[in-house]
């Protein structure tokens, strides 16, 4: 460890808890020092990208020399002012932007481990994030100031300074703390240093491969988020997977998507991927509708595309209007992809969606397939570089075409921050997203639910997500989620969640109309004996279904 401040060292899991860590593809061995943002600038360098386009904007386009001299600049501010020691945690507060990318580049740089935060969390849950972290200092959008603001003003955190950052990337800011009387401006005095970062006391800050250089908290589709350590050596090596493997970008792309930055799903997709092969990213900086995502495509000419199933769905009546021929690749992930929507998708754009399964916990995907590999209903093939098996809850691998647990291990794996679930998701040195699935003599993955999902109802084994994508395959159905509810007879019955598309009714008739196409399509024994209609599902800001709160409904 070569992290001057330990207190992450201190708190991550005991070693026998750790899970078992592949690395026996060559692209993921990597040397005794590493930095993240060193390494992909380095990358740029020795393939001739520095003067390609990196960050974009509405208004600007950032080459990757520049983006770098404005990382260069932002760090000698941030270390000559705030002073702190290597490890120390720093809380990113953001939406997508050129200015929330340089930041996140910028403390990773300094040897400071990132925590970013998703930008619609209130104060409530920002103090749970900086106490968890015992976060002292922060870079805030300028125009997300105030929920951050509160936790400053109340005195009982950690959190002593905040700085503001605009869209652009520009620290034009001042820096409020709760230790001083009057605000302190941070220079913005240009550096022509492009050396590696130096801590507090000027000496050389060289990074251990296994140092952590991001928190990454989970989403909270259970209700209580946890916080996931991934190293310098975890987030290069996921560059070198999924993307290198799979996904195939090229620095002629130009990618574009909503998932946050905060998220690792966004982080990889919008960021640290497209870095690591020289292609470009477009930020829109106010976020998107699906409106917007389809005039933004066609506006920048973007070629890969990353969003949520939903957003997909909502986006493929306009994508068919107005089209979208720069896009090559459209990414889903996030949550599972009902087969109803990527029919629709293709319906609509003639693009074969790439699917994949990841996780916070392994900072990104792990089972995916792209082209001519993609088989329908599947997700696709374990991702070269990781191992998965389907297995009983005794860990033993069960046969071809049995549903059971997905357990994984590859070059990443979990490593939660002082928490106590660490031997819930590790077992053996494999990692257990906590999903349901089976898999086919051909290999390919097919996911079934959340393990804590899967309804069993008069002996019968359902998966929710295959009645979600049967139900939205009807013309009235907007959204849905499907649970299993409490029953004396049967144990469960299958519960759906309906939101009807405009101008459909909310009644018995539309309830057993609904029921009829589910036995029409289905085995009969999976239809949902109970529909309640709804105006919106509970979502998280990455567009996940939150099943715990519909339980709870």
């Amino acid at each position: 460890m070569a992290h001057q401040d330990d207190f992450v060292h201190q708190r991550l899991p005991r070693c026998e808890a750790w899970p078992k860590m592949l690395y026996d593809l060559p692209e993921v061995m990597f040397g005794p020092n590493l930095n993240t943002t060193t390494a992909l600038f380095d990358k740029a360098r020795q393939n001739n990208w520095m003067q390609q386009p990196f960050l974009r904007n509405q208004v600007q386009t950032l080459s990757y020399e520049a983006v770098e001299q404005r990382v260069n600049i932002v760090l000698e501010q941030i270390k000559t002012n705030w002073r702190l020691p290597t490890g120390s945690r720093v809380l990113l507060r953001g939406g997508n932007s050129i200015g929330l990318a340089i930041a996140w580049l910028a403390v990773c740089k300094a040897g400071y481990i990132v925590v970013a935060s998703m930008p619609l969390l209130r104060a409530k849950e920002l103090t749970e994030i900086v106490n968890k972290a015992q976060i002292t200092h922060a870079l805030c959008d300028e125009l997300l100031r105030d929920e951050l603001a509160i936790v400053l003003s109340q005195n009982t955190t950690p959190l002593t300074t905040i700085n503001h950052f605009d869209l652009n990337g520009l620290f034009n800011v001042t820096s409020f703390s709760n230790q001083s009387s009057r605000p302190d401006e941070i220079t913005r005095e240009p550096s022509d240093s492009t050396n590696s970062p130096t801590n507090s006391t000027n000496i050389e800050y060289t990074p251990n491969t296994d140092d952590v250089g991001l928190l990454a908290f989970t989403s909270g589709t259970t209700g209580t988020p946890k916080a996931a350590c991934h190293s310098h050596r975890d987030m290069l090596a996921a560059c070198n997977a999924w993307p290198k493997h799979v996904l195939k970008a090229n620095q002629n792309d130009i990618v574009l998507g909503s998932p946050p930055l905060a998220f690792t799903f966004g982080l990889g997709g919008l960021l640290l991927f497209p870095m690591s092969v020289g292609a470009s990213v477009y930020f829109h900086d106010r976020g998107y509708s699906p409106e917007t995502m389809v005039d933004a495509i066609n506006h920048v000419k973007a070629t890969i595309v990353y969003t949520a199933p939903t957003f997909y769905r909502q986006m493929a009546p306009i994508a068919k209007q107005k089209g979208l021929s720069s896009v090559r690749i459209s990414v889903s992930a996030g949550e599972a992809l009902p087969d109803a929507t990527r029919q629709l998708w293709k319906e609509s754009t003639n693009l074969n969606m790439l699917d994949g399964i990841g996780a916070t916990e392994l900072f990104h995907i792990f089972i995916s397939s792209a082209g001519d590999a993609i088989r329908e209903g599947a997700i696709g093939k374990v991702v070269e570089g990781y191992q998965a098996r389907v297995v009983d809850d005794n860990g033993q691998e069960v046969p071809r075409g049995t549903i059971g647990k997905l357990a994984v291990v590859g070059p990443t794996g979990c490593k939660y921050l002082d928490d106590p679930r660490q031997t819930n998701y590790v077992k053996d040195g494999w990692n257990y997203p906590g999903d349901a699935f089976y898999q086919d003599a051909d290999g390919y993955f097919f996911y079934q639910s959340r393990t804590d999902d899967l309804i069993v109802s008069a002996g019968y084994n359902i998966s929710g997500p295959e009645v979600e994508s049967c139900l939205l395959a009807h013309t009235s159905v907007a959204e849905c989620g499907v649970i299993g509810h409490a029953d004396s007879e049967r144990g469960m019955v299958v519960k759906a969640f309906v939101v009807l598309k405009p101008g459909f009714e909310a009644n018995d008739a539309t309830t057993k109309h609904l029921q009829d196409w589910v036995k029409q399509q289905l085995a009969p024994y999976k239809y949902p004996r109970k529909i309640q209609f709804m105006d919106s599902l509970p979502r998280t800001e990455t567009g996940k279904l939150q099943r715990f709160k519909l339980r709870n409904i």
